[in-house]
């Protein structure tokens, strides 16, 4: 860790610290007390930083032989989880360098991985399988094949969770596996976000569109004409403002009054490169968004999706990931250079 490695920040962004690590950052989260940021890479190895000022508290070197995928804390404790290319989850605790219950799901890669909002669930996909497991790493359920591999994974509630893949979206009982509702969709699925109401679900597709569906009046729509696959999708907080990616700008789309359909989103441009990563603070209109350019920048909307820059940062590769810190006062940032990049938030 150096401070001088430290990119030179604009706006509501503080400088903070920086680290590296061995190859291409894949995934990262922070512990739910925001003490401890947790990294993964594609060696497979893992990387749990203090938060205060970026030394590393411990490093696992290639415990994910061909490389991790995926990296979620707990909501509530000083827990983590990660998955890889070798088809196994690890469960860990953030004070201990070796993981304390190793699952082996199959010989496939393990690329989604989430803890259901209470943390007494934790939900992973091999291959075309959704599995559920306990807090204790006991499998509850797994699903039939789905018809292509699992592409996202979204908790509704503590009670559902919904699945993407190649033609539809399925929502099921989280205790129980039961299929609760089915929508299809005549393209392959690449990204999902979910209002926190549960009412949208909203999709990024191969067709560079993006699709999205009611759940309340079963109704579906489509917003086309983004010039690359909208891979990075984000909502608010409220669940009424959704931003996504698919070129170089911003897309901004408000569900407010009757929207989105027949209204015109908001574009929000200043990358000079295809958006990457999109994520909306805790609890705030503050969005941020990475590009292939290595910008950061730190948005501030109002309840209509329109706003502008509040803050920015220039890194040298294109962004990997962007993680809000449980509180928002914070945020980290994983580049292709193999730096971990966190910044406080004015």
């Amino acid at each position: 860790m150096s401070s001088d490695m430290t990119p030179k920040v604009a706006g509501i962004l503080e400088t903070g610290w920086s680290s590296e690590v061995v190859d291409y950052p894949i995934a990262g989260d922070w512990t739910s007390d925001g003490s401890i940021f947790v990294v993964g890479d594609a060696a497979g190895n893992i990387y749990c930083f203090d938060a205060s000022c970026g030394e590393k508290n411990w490093t696992r070197e290639g415990i994910h032989e061909g490389g991790v995928l995926a990296v979620c804390a707990h909501p509530s404790e000083p827990i983590f989880a990660t998955s890889g290319q070798d088809g196994s989850v690890l469960i860990w605790n953030c004070h201990e360098a070796a993981p304390h219950r190793h699952i082996r799901l199959g010989n496939a890669w393990v690329e989604n991985l989430l803890w259901s909002p209470k943390g007494d669930q934790l939900a992973a996909t091999i291959s075309r399988e959704l599995r559920v497991f306990g807090s204790d790493g006991e499998e509850n359920w797994r699903s039939e094949k789905h018809p292509s591999t699992v592409s996202a994974l979204g908790w509704f509630d503590n009670n559902e969770i919904a699945s993407t893949c190649y033609g539809k979206v399925t929502v099921f009982d989280s205790l129980y596996g039961k299929i609760n509702e089915c929508f299809e969709w005549k393209g392959s699925l690449i990204s999902l976000a979910l209002s926190r109401d549960g009412n949208i679900i909203a999709c990024g597709s191969q067709d560079n569109s993006v699709h999205f569906w009611r759940r309340t009046t079963k109704e579906d729509s489509t917003m086309a004409g983004y010039p690359v696959k909208p891979a990075a999708l984000s909502f608010d907080s409220t669940g009424s403002i959704l931003a996504t990616g698919g070129g170089e700008a911003v897309t901004v789309w408000s569900f407010l009054g009757d929207g989105p359909e027949g209204t015109y989103p908001t574009s929000l441009e200043l990358h000079e490169g295809s958006i990457t990563y999109l994520s909306f603070a805790p609890d705030e209109m503050l969005l941020a968004s990475g590009g292939k350019d290595g910008l950061v920048v730190i948005w501030a909307l109002d309840g209509n999706g329109e706003g502008g820059p509040k803050g920015a940062a220039m890194l040298d590769e294109a962004i990997s990931g962007l993680f809000w810190r449980p509180d928002g006062r914070a945020i980290a940032a994983l580049d292709g250079a193999g730096l971990i990049t966190v910044w406080g938030v004015l």
